[in-house]
């Protein structure tokens, strides 16, 4: 018998003072797999995801996968002949940072202004409580199949999940997948995010002598890797801040939601004055065409420099390309503009990262139909924006890969306001209710 979505939704506000503690024991365990000193901790995360979805009548198991981070994996069967679900999410985190900048303690759950704060309350430990909550409000009603999928490493890469599925496909296999790692434009404005763009990050080392030389002495005609190494990064972008990788394509456009220039600056936090970099609109920029983002670089503090030509200097490049093209080809591209670009006969070396590909959703199928249905009703009627994402989430495109008859899509608790993976992150703990109850509403009902 079929759930009434009033129902859910009382079911759902009777569970949000335990989604709450959920929530507090996770933000707790300081997840972050990529500090070995806090192994015990992943662990431990790991260990209460198994056994919280084990009493919901789900065969779970701890993996620990090739890159050594455990993942939570399970299955709970539904009716007889029904179709599967996926429940996606990570319970890995971003490191605090630095906690003089937090204002209440990262690994604490603490309630202020209406939000939650703390490391992983959003990112994704909230999407992970979603999931259960929907799950408790459906009880012994759901229509369907779910399988379970919770990472372990997915803020270092997710390496060890996408070998995972490409072993074991079995645990993976679904009609609908249902990627709990994004989130909304706004509070209140529901949005299955469509695209994402595929990244690599490289690092660029320049060498122009054997040693550092005194400016005074050589300044002018000594060749000066810093400067060279800034003349080429330079090269990347041009007055208006479009890309201008030679042979990449970097004028596509955008074909649903779209910013104006006032939104964008206020949701990214622009300070005033600044520009909104490119010729085509933010959405164009941000979802739609490649970038290049310097996200490091090698170089004397301010407080620590001497009068002198530095021998070498490198920086680690990120870059961000739509679907459509293929990383990898637009790396080489980058390198070979990079090595044109870079001045003055000096060495240039590239050490790539991880390549991971871009990801497009087919929204046309039934199972989207009842996601945004669901979603629709969950948000009092308020319509469904379609949205990209200027980040990466590789594994979108491994599944879509292995499992090409499975639609997916990506929502979550997320929006603006949340801070994620910087000082005081934050949820709205309305998004969680609301995302939480979008699941019920689909899980009672799909394939119905």
């Amino acid at each position: 018998m079929e759930i009434a979505p009033e129902t859910l939704a009382d079911r759902v506000d009777d569970l949000m003072g335990r989604a709450r503690d959920d929530l507090a024991t996770l933000v707790a365990l300081p997840s972050i797999h990529i500090d070995h000193a806090q192994v015990e901790a992943s662990t431990a995360s790991a260990a209460w995801v198994a056994e919280a979805f084990a009493e919901l009548g789900f065969a779970t198991e701890v993996i620990v996968t090739s890159d050594g981070s455990p993942a939570v994996v399970g299955h709970r069967a539904g009716p007889e002949g029904s179709p599967t679900v996926a429940l996606y999410s990570h319970h890995d985190v971003q490191p605090a940072g630095d906690e003089s900048l937090w204002e209440t303690p990262p690994f604490e759950l603490v309630e202020r202004d209406g939000r939650w704060y703390g490391r992983g309350s959003a990112d994704c430990k909230g999407n992970l409580v979603a999931h259960l909550t929907a799950l408790r409000a459906v009880g012994d009603q759901l229509a369907c199949n779910v399988r379970l999928i919770i990472e372990g490493s997915e803020e270092a890469g997710g390496e060890g999940l996408d070998t995972l599925v490409r072993t074991r496909p079995e645990l993976f296999d679904a009609d609908l997948i249902v990627i709990g790692d994004t989130g909304n434009l706004a509070v209140g404005i529901p949005t299955l995010t469509t695209s994402l763009r595929g990244v690599t990050n490289v690092k660029v080392t320049v060498s122009a002598l054997k040693n550092g030389v005194h400016s005074g002495g050589a300044g002018g005609p000594a060749p000066d890797a810093m400067a060279a190494l800034i003349a080429g990064l330079a090269s990347l972008r041009n007055e208006r801040g479009d890309t201008t990788i030679e042979g990449l394509q970097a004028d596509q456009k955008w074909t649903g939601f779209e910013f104006t220039d006032d939104q964008f600056r206020e949701t990214v936090g622009a300070l005033p004055g600044t520009e909104v970099l490119g010729t085509g609109t933010p959405a164009d920029m941000a979802w739609s065409r490649p970038a290049v983002t310097v996200i490091g670089i090698d170089a004397p503090s301010t407080a620590e420099c001497a009068a002198a030509i530095m021998p070498t200097a490198s920086a680690m490049l990120n870059l961000r390309v739509p679907p459509g093209t293929d990383t990898r080809a637009a790396y080489d591209l980058m390198e070979a503009h990079l090595r044109k670009h870079i001045p003055w006969g000096v060495e240039v070396q590239f050490e790539p990262d991880t390549f991971g590909g871009a990801f497009s959703a087919d929204v046309t199928g039934p199972a989207y139909v009842q996601l945004i249905d669901a979603m629709t009703t969950a948000y009092d009627g308020v319509p469904v924006q379609f949205a990209g994402q200027g980040g990466s989430i590789p594994l979108s495109t491994v599944l879509a890969q292995t499992f090409p008859h499975a639609e997916i899509a990506l929502l979550g608790v997320e929006e603006p306001l949340c801070a994620i993976h910087a000082p005081n992150e934050s949820v709205d703990p309305g998004e969680l209710r609301r995302t939480a109850l979008t699941e019920a509403i689909l899980l009672s009902t799909f394939g119905g």
